[in-house]
């Protein structure tokens, strides 16, 4: 059975979903009766990076004597053949055991530099933040930290479905990332969402623009209802929304 869904997100799609919001993605999934998709505990190591990738995942499991024996060595290590499925268009999401688990530093991460991956995500910690700043790709996680991952964990499952932070994620998902946080968009809702949350994102700039321009209480337009609607169709009447 496989793992990766059948949709694939095209680079064009990936990249429009990647402008906009993460609040604006979860609403638009929500208007869909999909549950709420960010990763807890995935914050933006650092501030005013975005990110927008497919999804490869990496599944870290508690460490036991039997499983480091079984686990492949070297380059066929799991978390080395997931790097190497990583690459622009791609981000790494990787599964920890506990928030302040390592999932890996710098000499590991070189390669993700190396393959000038689109961002990695984890509901774990990380070390070597001030050389991890210098590889320059988007990073959001549950914090920094010191301690050695091994001891407590060991990378085992490559692109299966995973859940990271409380949020289901299939490779091949889209995972966009901003200041807010982080959010998983199905494969299959992509281009749904991206529809969606277009229009809300202009209906939102609208709204704002009343709201301004004639002070008063959000919920005239917000959350959304029939006056929200009559005020953005007026707007773009006039060629203002």
């Amino acid at each position: 059975m496989a793992n990766a869904s059948e949709t694939v997100i095209s680079d064009e799609t990936l990249a429009k979903l990647g402008e906009l919001p993460t609040q604006t993605l979860i609403d638009a999934l929500w208007v869909h009766d999909w549950p709420q998709t960010m990763i807890h505990g995935a914050r933006p190591l650092f501030p005013g990076q975005k990110m927008a990738g497919r999804a490869v995942t990496l599944r870290f499991v508690y460490h036991r004597q039997d499983i480091l024996a079984d686990k492949p060595k070297g380059e066929e290590s799991p978390e080395y053949v997931a790097f190497e499925l990583c690459g622009p268009n791609e981000v790494l999401v990787a599964s920890a055991v506990g928030p302040w688990e390592s999932i890996g530093g710098d000499i590991k991460f070189l390669r993700l530099a190396q393959r000038e991956v689109g961002g990695l995500v984890t509901d774990g910690s990380v070390r070597d933040t001030a050389v991890l700043k210098e590889y320059g790709f988007p990073v959001f996680c549950h914090s920094s930290t010191a301690k050695q991952g091994p001891g407590v964990m060991q990378p085992w499952g490559v692109n299966d479905v995973i859940s990271c932070g409380g949020v289901v994620v299939r490779p091949g998902d889209a995972v966009v990332g901003d200041d807010d946080g982080v959010v998983v968009v199905p494969a299959s809702m992509a281009e749904t969402v991206l529809e969606v949350a277009a229009e809300r994102e202009a209906v939102e700039q609208v709204v704002k623009k009343e709201l301004e321009r004639n002070p008063g209480s959000p919920g005239k337009y917000y959350p959304f209802n029939d006056a929200t609607w009559k005020l953005y169709e007026e707007y773009k009447q006039r060629g203002e929304a």
